[in-house]
């Protein structure tokens, strides 16, 4: 809209009657075209419990890295106090020690922690676990085949699996009187 003056000049003004229109349609666009994020939890399958259960299979220790957390935030893995950052570089070692080994004697990793543990020590706990075994099937892919787990056809990522398979208990806290 141009306005003339008395003095024959002529001034520019911005139409401001739909700013609020295109304020809101701005709004609306946005509101519906952002994707919001929804944390959906850890991705475990876990067994159905069992009162008795059906075959109980006894562990001998040199299989088994128990890795326990107290209420304190004190993380022992196999009764020896570590640091979480240490927990990969200790089970990379143990993994890598059962490669060779027939299925039955694989590594197996006993997460165990208090009711009163804070979730954040177990969840930084459970990635080293995550991470180790990670870093296992990385070491063995570029050996074997020369490229990364990830970049492995199915077949070949089948055949890193059953060398390194990840068995992980998460261990029921002791009842303690």
């Amino acid at each position: 809209m141009v306005k003339i003056k008395k003095g024959g000049t002529k001034t520019a003004e911005i139409p401001t009657s739909s700013m609020a229109d295109i304020a809101f349609l701005l709004l609306l666009f946005f509101l519906v075209a952002t994707v919001i994020d929804v944390d959906t939890g850890i991705g475990i399958t876990l067994p159905e419990y069992q009162e008795t259960p059906d075959n109980v299979v006894p562990i001998s220790q040199d299989r088994m890295a128990a890795l326990l957390i107290n209420e304190n935030g004190d993380v022992l893995l196999n009764k020896e106090i570590i640091s979480i950052p240490q927990i990969k570089d200790k089970l990379i070692s143990k993994i890598e020690s059962k490669i060779d080994l027939p299925s039955n004697k694989k590594l197996v990793v006993s997460i165990k922690t208090d009711r009163k543990t804070n979730y954040n020590l177990f969840m930084q706990a459970f990635d080293q676990v995550k991470i180790a075994y990670r870093d296992v099937k990385n070491n063995l892919s570029m050996n074997m085949f020369g490229v990364e787990f990830d970049d492995l056809a199915e077949e070949q990522q089948e055949e890193i699996k059953n060398k390194v398979p990840e068995v992980i208990s998460f261990a029921e806290p002791e009842k303690i009187k």
